[in-house]
């Protein structure tokens, strides 16, 4: 029946229950609860379901000097006598350097991990810390339908990785400082997600290659003109550039942080204060360097029929995406802007470590 939910209209309602604080069955076997929505009940009423583990990435793992047997993550048994804050203090690394000892700490080495690994995608999806509670069931079909949880079968969870296909909403026209000619395009992925959008200078030919630039969203960058970053710089001098040259195309994609959220984006930016750079500080909290997904980048352009791009880059891991996705790159267009007093280490780092042209 078309009024059942499709597999991504699931997946969308996994990642808000998460949000929540409530459980999600996954296959008929594993119930997860995010550590960072648990509550004090919620988390008495696992206990009393059967023994618990805690799933965390193998980035935080590392931090914690805990094995991660299952390669990209780990699996830890939960002592019976913990309690929220102490699931809080293994999950969010804010005070390790206060209390760096967490352990002992067991890590699971036997059974699959398939359905954890599962969890902990669907965790960062929902741009919550990547950390899972979860209780083995023997029929998660009738303890979903008990109470009241969403189920996601595996079939289900194969489409975690497929990209959402995205859909355009509405365009209209938008005089701006950087050109008067000036047209906003809204495009809405079908799980739900946040929308992304394209700032279209001029009128780009689409059959010649189209000056453009995938800016991730940068609110502190972007509105409040942070310092620590060259987001906001490099937003305005690439707007500036299309309209000097009279056309181009700047997709605003809502993938902030890296792809991590603003939330985790201060958790991180809080490490880095306690002296962390930018991707130690990710890889404390259980993510990678960058999380984001430049391929609805490319989607959007071909949707807006572009074949080929002059690509507005430091990063080369856009040019090998957009080739990667059939778009031809026929030239990298540096845009070297924004460096400060503040941000001097992190450009740094982004060079070092993630290998930016800076």
């Amino acid at each position: 029946m078309s009024l059942m939910p499709t597999p991504t209209e699931k997946l969308a309602r996994a990642r808000s229950d998460l949000r929540l604080g409530l459980g999600v069955v996954l296959g008929n076997q594993l119930l997860v609860v995010a550590v960072e929505a648990l509550s004090p009940a919620r988390l008495a009423d696992l206990a009393a379901l059967g023994p618990m583990d805690l799933a965390l990435t193998a980035r935080r793992a590392e931090t914690l000097k805990a094995r991660a047997y299952d390669g990209d993550l780990a699996r830890i048994a939960v002592p019976k006598d913990a309690d929220l804050r102490w699931l809080m203090a293994v999950a969010d690394p804010a005070d390790d350097l206060r209390v760096p000892m967490k352990g002992p700490l067991q890590s699971r080495r036997d059974g699959d991990a398939t359905l954890h690994r599962a969890a902990l995608t669907l965790t960062k999806s929902a741009q919550l810390l990547p950390a899972v509670v979860t209780v083995a069931l023997t029929d998660g079909k009738t303890f979903a339908a008990i109470h009241s949880l969403t189920q996601l079968s595996g079939g289900e969870l194969d489409d975690l990785d497929r990209l959402a296909p995205l859909s355009p909403v509405i365009s209209a026209r938008l005089p701006m400082a950087a050109s008067a000619a000036g047209r906003v395009h809204i495009f809405r992925p079908d799980d739900g997600s946040a929308e992304h959008y394209a700032i279209e200078i001029g009128r780009p030919d689409r059959s010649a290659p189209v000056l453009a630039r995938l800016h991730s969203a940068c609110f502190t960058g972007d509105v409040l003109g942070s310092l620590k970053c060259d987001c906001g710089p490099q937003l305005r001098a690439a707007l500036a550039q299309m309209g000097e040259q009279g056309a181009g195309v700047l997709l605003y994609l809502n993938q902030e942080g890296r792809g991590i959220g603003l939330a985790n984006k201060m958790r991180a930016y809080s490490l880095q204060d306690q002296g962390f750079d930018t991707v130690e500080a990710n890889h404390r909290l259980g993510f990678e360097d960058d999380e984001r997904d430049f391929r609805i980048g490319a989607d959007i352009l071909k949707r807006m029929g572009f074949g080929a791009v002059r690509l507005m880059t430091n990063n080369p891991k856009k040019l090998d995406m957009m080739a990667a996705c059939g778009l031809q790159v026929v030239e990298r267009v540096a845009l070297q802007v924004g460096q400060t007093d503040q941000n001097a280490a992190y450009l740094a780092t982004k060079a070092a470590k993630s290998g930016h042209l800076l």
